[in-house]
């Protein structure tokens, strides 16, 4: 039986900290399905609009080899039903999150990974931001 492993993000102006989680995730198990938070979950989340629109995000983050499958994650708090329904064994995210997901032990195995330091999206979106003052 394939060892399926699911995690979650925005993956927005897309960088090698999105690479590296996604990839540690992929060597985990045998299949990688990856949920795309939606414009309207990142607005409600951060109280603003993702730079690429959500079919752009997931096109980007399903054309990577180490992705098996991509869905829209509408809400928050369906993430047990994601889970579930997605068939997962390991659940991933990033180190930021810590303990954060514990709940779903129950279900999968709970995984965070270390983020690639010193890159974020919200750092490159500033320093866009400012070069172009």
């Amino acid at each position: 039986m394939p060892t399926r492993v699911i995690t979650f993000g925005t993956f927005d102006v897309f960088h090698v900290g999105h690479v590296n989680i996604l990839t540690r995730a992929h060597d985990l198990g045998d299949h990688l399905t990856v949920g795309i938070s939606t414009d309207e979950l990142n607005f409600s989340k951060k109280g603003r609009y993702p730079i690429y629109r959500q079919e752009h995000r997931l096109e980007i983050v399903r054309s990577l080899d180490c992705v098996s499958e991509v869905f829209y994650e509408h809400s928050l708090d369906l993430k047990r039903e994601y889970l579930l329904e997605h068939r997962a064994d390991i659940l991933v995210m990033g180190d930021d999150w810590k303990g954060r997901f514990d709940e779903f032990g129950d279900i999968c195995e709970v995984v965070y990974l270390p983020r690639t330091a010193d890159i974020s999206t919200t750092d490159i979106i500033q320093a866009i931001r400012e070069a172009e003052l």
